[in-house]
């Protein structure tokens, strides 16, 4: 049987072929040594930059009819669930079910909600999501990990500067989770990434800069969760190494990525999306040894 410590129920949405979702996520989770139980939110043939794509997205009674098989085999017991994208308002709701009887069969376990409902100033889920997160599923997480366009629809603040960020950050606090990270906000040419958290009553955090990578890679986001459910659990103590590692990994990834891309598509040329899919499984290794390469400054509260 799996080891409970170390034992994640991942909902969210699923491809065929590519690095999206649980394809992104599961595979890190597990090289980094633990248990990963999958429910898919949505399964397509591929993720939708595709010119194509075709599947199903999942509804509430799927996601009960898949729950209830491992309640009844009494196999519900997990130290984390991590939910991301769903592309149903009737299954997010069902979620809130779940996630609660997940916190009823073990009151120890941690819940990393990344709010994945849009970017770029567009929602790509029903606009009714944003409600349910706002007023249900932040006060049962524990972690959450939007970007800068879900922080900004949840706490209902523009964010421009760090300033910015960090009040509505503060606001997100108050409505449940004891750690926030802003994954991603464009501040001039450099993305930087926010971390706060709460610990007996003391907030503490960092901020971390890179440069921008060429190209815009589908799955970074679901990966970036991944790796902080992870680096979280593995340095419960040194919050700011575990945010360090994390935002490095995925660095390395995207940059494994780009040259990877760059070594088949031939200058001037426009990459496919099947090309420059995140190059996971070849970077495997990294992924498990988690170097920090990008160094954070420390918050002062």
């Amino acid at each position: 049987m799996a080891n409970f410590e170390r034992r994640v129920l991942s909902i969210q949405s699923h491809v065929v072929s590519g690095c999206v979702g649980n394809k992104a996520a599961v595979l890190p989770m597990q090289v980094l040594g633990y248990e990963v139980d999958a429910i898919n939110s949505v399964q397509l043939s591929n993720h939708t930059q595709y010119k194509h794509f075709q599947g199903q997205v999942l509804n509430a009674d799927e996601l009960r009819a898949l729950f209830d098989g491992l309640v009844k085999n009494d196999i519900h017991c997990y130290s984390h669930v991590l939910t991301g994208y769903v592309g149903s308002t009737s299954f997010l709701r069902e979620v809130i079910k779940v996630v609660s009887e997940l916190k009823v069969r073990n009151p120890k376990i941690i819940y990393l909600c990344d709010p994945v409902m849009g970017d770029a100033g567009k929602f790509y889920v029903p606009e009714e999501n944003l409600a349910i997160y706002q007023d249900q599923l932040l006060k049962l997480a524990d972690i959450i990990t939007p970007n800068q366009f879900e922080a900004e629809k949840m706490s209902g603040m523009k964010i421009t500067n760090d300033a910015e960020a960090l009040e509505a950050m503060d606001i997100l606090h108050k409505m449940g989770p004891s750690t926030v990270i802003l994954s991603s906000y464009q501040s001039g040419d450099k993305l930087c990434t926010l971390a706060t958290t709460i610990k007996d009553g003391k907030k503490s955090g960092c901020r971390l800069e890179t440069t921008k990578i060429g190209l815009s890679f589908v799955g970074s986001g679901d990966l970036f969760t991944a790796l902080t459910l992870v680096w979280l659990h593995k340095h419960p103590e040194n919050f700011q190494l575990a945010v360090e590692k994390t935002v490095s990994t995925l660095r390395t990834v995207l940059m494994n990525t780009e040259k990877a891309v760059k070594a088949i598509v031939k200058p001037g040329s426009t990459p496919t999306p099947a090309q420059y899919e995140l190059r996971i499984v070849d970077s495997v290794r990294d992924i498990q040894e988690g170097v920090v390469t990008v160094k954070a400054t420390p918050l002062e509260f």
